[in-house]
């Protein structure tokens, strides 16, 4: 069995609560839903689409379910390799309407400011312009 499969398997045999997302200022709980997979968009990827996806501070609480919930986290990180190619928003999505709202940086510029930001804060407004 594939890990594709396994996570199929995860979305659509178990249902159990627990995923939290802050929205003003309130942590609101995110009803699981049968089949779906959830996915937390990252301060990198809201930086390439220019803030059409927004990142989401989000937590997970324990529960009384009978059965475990499982989460599989995956993390974008290439600060072991040095790249020099720089990130900024897609040109695409660009226009005189939507401006870049952020200057454009490298992953290790920003692996290193983000993991020197403080605790429930992003490194986003680092690089806004």
């Amino acid at each position: 069995m594939g890990c594709t499969e396994s996570l199929v398997m995860f979305g659509q045999e178990i249902y159990i609560g627990g995923l939290q997302v802050l929205h003003d200022q309130y942590w609101v709980d995110v009803p699981p839903v049968p089949g779906a997979f959830v996915v937390n968009i990252g301060d990198l990827l809201q930086l390439i689409s220019n803030d059409k996806f927004i990142s989401v501070e989000h937590r997970v609480v324990a529960n009384g379910a009978a059965e475990p919930r499982i989460s599989v986290p995956c993390f974008f990180s290439s600060i072991m390799k040095a790249n020099p190619r720089v990130y900024g928003p897609i040109k695409e999505l660009l226009s005189e309407q939507n401006p870049p709202k952020y200057r454009e940086l490298t992953i290790s510029e920003f692996s290193n400011m983000f993991g020197t930001k403080e605790l429930n804060t992003s490194a986003l407004h680092h690089f806004k312009i």
